[in-house]
């Protein structure tokens, strides 16, 4: 085969790192030599795909299970608390220190294609200046025809505040300063090339993105691993799970275990995430078991439910098992999902503030309908036949 130099850039995020490995696994099992720069935090799972690490450090702040920072001295000091302008002016510094460091690793050593996050766009201006093809590989959904558009207030809300006006500026100053005369939104949001790691029913307005640039495969997921057996009891399973990030929720726990505990035929499977004290929830039921961390697509595999925060990543298993969802949304994304699942027929959506225990009975009793699990089925058998890593 003709063996390629492939580089891929990254930032130093789960919900960023996770869904394309098994695109860089797939890529490096084919022959091709694959570089991959990211923090050196996650030096260990992406040498595990077989590609070589190039570090470089991340002025991000990290965040921990209550969606605040963890700390860390290269983000010095930077939190995700604030508005919507100062979290799109922590990206736009960390671009300003990862273009240089990258600059300096692959100047000498440079790829015949950059691969890139969508949160790594100094990798296309130093494809621009190298003259090399890029494509952004996104595990979040793309802008589609008229985008900018349907933008717009939001856009003119930025604008109407001069720290907003001020960011814009900034933005364009930064790409001009390196020989980019593209608008900024243009540069950042519309790549030339894409691939699209989430199922096409989870992208807004899919019938008006442009299947030229974009490509959707689907999740790129690996085998499931770990381990976990069904009990032979279990008439059926559900999974409860708030994902990695937004787990500090024991009265949502609480509300699980006495929604679910003793229900007939149910065995019940708890992720509490590790800033929970199991002590904290009380007495708990001999169907429900409950840990800081499970094996996730293990679990869904054998699941007849699952109650997700819609979390990109928890939103795309389900769908890929073809398991019913009770969507409860925590944060960012996640509410945008849950509409997206409950329009597509394969789950309910909640509030997890006011979810008590009928209410939580009530969304397991809607997602078991026939309606719903047939059509979860469908297009759990899309995903399988849209590509994938492969």
């Amino acid at each position: 085969m003709d063996r390629r130099h492939i580089a891929m850039v990254g930032i130093p995020a789960p919900g960023h790192v996770n869904p394309g490995l098994e695109v860089i696994r797939e890529l490096a099992a084919r022959g091709h030599r694959v570089s991959y720069a990211n923090d050196p935090s996650f030096r260990g799972i992406i040498e595990a795909t077989g590609a070589g690490f190039v570090p470089y450090r991340s002025t991000l702040p990290r965040l921990g299970g209550d969606g605040k920072p963890d700390g860390g001295p290269e983000s010095g000091g930077a939190s995700w608390d604030g508005d919507v302008i100062d979290q799109l002016s922590i990206f736009q510094r960390d671009y300003e220190a990862m273009l240089p460091q990258l600059r300096a690793a692959f100047d000498a050593d440079r790829p015949d294609l950059f691969l890139y996050d969508i949160a790594a766009g100094p990798a296309r201006i130093l494809a621009m200046q190298w003259e090399l093809p890029a494509i952004q590989l996104s595990p979040t959904y793309v802008a589609w025809e008229g985008y900018e558009e349907d933008m717009r207030g939001f856009t003119d809300g930025l604008k109407a505040d001069p720290r907003g006006r001020a960011y814009f500026d900034w933005q364009a100053a930064f790409l001009a300063g390196e020989g980019i005369g593209m608008d900024p939104a243009e540069f950042f949001g519309r790549p030339p090339r894409a691939v699209v790691l989430i199922p096409e029913v989870l992208q807004p307005n899919a019938d008006r993105v442009n299947r030229e640039v974009y490509t959707f495969t689907g999740p790129a997921l690996a085998a499931a691993t770990g381990q976990w057996q069904r009990p032979a009891a279990a008439e059926h399973v559900l999974l409860v799970s708030l994902g990695s990030a937004f787990t500090d929720r024991p009265e949502f726990y609480r509300s699980c275990i006495e929604a679910y505990g003793n229900l007939p035929g149910w065995h019940v499977v708890l992720q509490i995430g590790r800033y929970v004290d199991p002590a904290v929830l009380g007495p708990v039921p001999a169907n429900i078991e409950i840990h800081p961390w499970v094996p996730q697509l293990r679990i869904l595999e054998q699941a007849d439910a699952f109650l997700t925060h819609a979390g990109m990543g928890g939103a795309s298993e389900g769908l890929f098992t073809g398991t019913p969802m009770i969507a409860a949304p925590q944060a960012v994304d996640q509410f945008d999902n849950a509409d997206a699942l409950v329009a597509a027929g394969v789950a309910v959506r909640i509030e997890s503030a006011a979810a008590d225990a009928d209410l939580l009975r009530r969304a397991l009793a809607e997602v078991r309908s026939p309606q719903v699990v047939a059509r979860c089925a469908g297009l759990a058998a899309r995903l399988r036949a849209a590509g994938r890593a492969a």
